[in-house]
């Protein structure tokens, strides 16, 4: 593949080359001396302007800039950072068990050290444990909070209709491991923890679908995350409601007005990081002394963090304002830049990107670590493992979610007659409702309020035994899907619910460019730049990808980023041009061929060495013909939320991720899957 900085470098005295070689190189002479004074001399100067911002900013002519960076939603984030966090959450487990194994005094001793912020004679007291789970992972739930908004704002659920399922699955996979729990501890004081047996651990579940399903469609992830989201939520509600210790209703009141602060605060378009941490600490504080666990601020922060995909509108903002800081580098268009640059990034992907990692990789295995420990001998794993509170774990995590949530959501799909549909396979419901039998931190969390003693013992080696059983049964349940024919295994995995179009224009062959046959299964649309470096890496990505699969066709539209790449709507105008005569698709391959040398001069002589008829081509472009198409392109783009380039859609749903041949090989093949499966 070329490499990025030979792509941008192409000098233009190869298209002049082409068009001397004319048999009438004299009138190409005077196309261009009648078009380039029109286009050519402001755009020459902002090329010259972005060449300068470029070299000094590392822009994206830079060579140092890798081409085969990942374009991937906040959710294809946040699932490979939960997936990646799941072994460092493992090796936390093992710690504290080794650790409380071999000096259980110190394990003790250790997580009940009191700890203490004192201001004046008033402040929070707490031991190290309390501190870690009921104030570091106040950020933990904040970022489930956070996900939960972005999918209810721009994922899945942003279709409202899409809703109603996940919360029904969600709320039937708690309920049924709840009863089943409390059938088992019936009249025992174990009773109380009923809350242990109802919520999924994220991480571990995407860790375990990572290890025994590494081939499984994202769409199966996905699935699991929006119904885990649900219990997680409905978990933190009894948490507060059901293992709140005594309830002060004034401090209670004060938290709430605090809330109320952060919201009001928002919706009046503040954007001072420093004075939301303040209120919610405040918050955090008042909800502690109130008896109300203060994790209870974090989700609710999340749950207000409104989330939204940035617009070209305000990427253009954005550029501008550099540009300005470029001609003149003082603090006040240094702040105008940063502040442009934020506002173009939602808060809720701020706050995800700063705080995800961290309680992945820090909080929730400093969690595991301050509450996994527990001492363990013979005896007493032959006692836990016949005890109520031991067995009423296992069953309802192992045998009560998969009930719950697969039986759900065939019952839902049944009574609605198809209008409640799960988004995967029958086989992806139950091998997602079997890893979703995997409890920890949650459950954990519950166990330390509700239990004491023995029982709480008893009740982390069910725990701990969940993440082992249900990655055992989800192994067993798609080690069977993978044995089906292949028809049938498809249908198994990806089911045949209507997926959310992303392409709001649908393509329309009269007007679209278009390769490749009419009727073919998959339809791949690129939204282009011609003077975009990645776009003319990925082309010869697009063309290896139409030869290798026949049953593809692919569309190209324009949206030249004119803030970055003065010559691209020239350069867009010029293949439109070239179209009226019949040769859009030499033009344009043309076009990658030479992305560093597209000015009126270039142009002509491109248009010469295809034989067009360069008094009409430079006519067209002189009078801007093709700008119209060019226009509704962009228009189509912004519709679809489309802000950079290359962008593409494969059968109307967006490709995240890298160009490789490798990657977009595979969301073909899965739109394939999907067309034959559906037909």
């Amino acid at each position: 593949m070329t490499a990025q900085g030979e792509v941008c470098q192409v000098p233009g005295a190869g298209a002049m080359a082409a068009a001397a070689g004319l048999t009438e190189a004299g009138a190409a002479a005077d196309v261009v001396s009648e078009v380039e004074p029109a286009v050519a001399a402001g755009a020459d100067e902002d090329a010259a302007e972005a060449e300068d911002a470029e070299g000094a900013g590392g822009g994206p002519f830079s060579g140092k800039t890798a081409w085969a960076r990942q374009m991937e939603t906040p959710l294809r984030m946040f699932l490979r950072t939960e997936t990646g966090s799941a072994s460092v959450l493992a090796g936390a487990v093992v710690a504290a068990l080794i650790w409380a194994n071999i000096s259980a005094s110190s394990y003790g001793s250790f997580w009940t050290t009191r700890l203490s912020v004192l201001i004046g004679g008033s402040g929070v007291a707490m031991d190290a444990r309390g501190f870690v789970n009921s104030g570091l992972m106040a950020f933990f739930f904040l970022v489930v909070g956070l996900e939960a908004r972005r999918e209810f704002d721009l994922g899945d659920l942003r279709v409202r209709s899409r809703l109603m399922l996940p919360l029904l699955v969600g709320l039937s996979g708690m309920i049924v491991p709840i009863g089943i729990y409390l059938i088992a501890n019936a009249g025992r004081p174990s009773e109380h923890g009923w809350g242990m047996a109802m919520s999924t651990d994220t991480a571990f579940a995407l860790g375990a679908l990572a290890l025994v399903g590494r081939r499984l469609p994202d769409r199966v992830r996905t699935y699991l995350l929006t119904f885990s989201i649900v219990d997680d939520l409905a978990g933190l509600a009894v948490i507060a409601v059901a293992y709140s210790g005594r309830i002060d209703a004034v401090p209670l009141v004060i938290g709430i007005v605090f809330l109320a602060a952060i919201l009001l605060i928002r919706t009046r378009g503040v954007r001072y990081g420093p004075a939301y941490l303040l209120i919610g600490i405040a918050a955090w504080v008042a909800f502690l002394k109130s008896g109300v666990d203060p994790i209870v601020v974090g989700l609710t922060c999340g749950l207000m963090t409104y989330a939204y995909s940035a617009t070209r509108s305000s990427l253009e903002q954005a550029s501008e304002a550099f540009r300005l800081f470029r001609e003149q580098p003082t603090a006040e268009l240094a702040q105008s830049a940063r502040d442009e640059v934020r506002t173009a990034i939602s808060p809720n992907d701020r706050l995800a990107q700063l705080f995800h990692p961290w309680t992945s990789y820090v909080i929730v295995p400093l969690f595991a670590l301050a509450n996994a420990g527990v001492v363990i001998n013979g005896s007493f794993l032959a006692r836990a493992y016949t005890s109520p509170v031991t067995l009423g774990i296992l069953i309802g995590y192992l045998i009560g979610k998969p009930v719950g949530t697969a039986g759900c959501a065939w019952l839902a799909t049944r009574l609605s007659r198809g209008r409640l549909r799960p988004s995967v396979g029958w086989g992806a419901v139950t091998g997602t409702g079997t890893v979703a039998g995997i409890g920890f931190t949650v459950s954990i969390l519950i166990a330390s309020l509700a239990l004491r003693g023995a029982d709480l013992a008893e009740a982390k080696i069910g725990i701990l035994t969940t993440p082992v059983a249900a990655t055992a049964l989800t192994w067993l349940v798609f080690r069977t899907v993978n044995r089906l024919p292949v028809r049938t295994k498809l249908r198994a995995l990806l089911g045949t619910a209507e997926v959310i179009t992303d392409l709001i224009v649908p393509v329309d062959p009269a007007r679209d460019h278009v390769r490749g046959p009419d009727k073919a299964l998959v339809t791949l649309v690129e939204y282009g730049d011609f003077e975009c470096p990645y776009c003319g890496q990925a082309e010869p990505v697009v063309r290896e990808l139409l030869h290798d699969f026949g049953d593809v066709r692919y569309v190209w539209r324009h949206l030249p980023l004119t803030d970055v790449h003065p010559h691209a709507q020239l350069a867009a105008e010029a293949a439109e041009a070239a179209g009226r005569q019949d040769a859009f698709w030499e033009m344009r391959d043309l076009l990658f061929d030479h992305q560093g040398a597209l000015n009126v001069r270039d142009l002509i002589g491109y248009a010469g060495s295809l034989s067009l008829d360069i008094a009409k081509f430079g006519a067209d472009l002189r009078k801007h013909v093709g700008a119209a198409h060019v226009s509704e392109d962009q228009e189509s783009a912004d519709l679809s939320g489309v802000s950079g380039t290359p962008t593409f859609f494969v059968n109307g749903m967006r490709h995240y991720g890298a160009y490789d041949i490798e990657t977009l090989s595979k969301a073909v093949k899965l739109a394939m899957a999907r067309a034959k499966i559906s037909g």
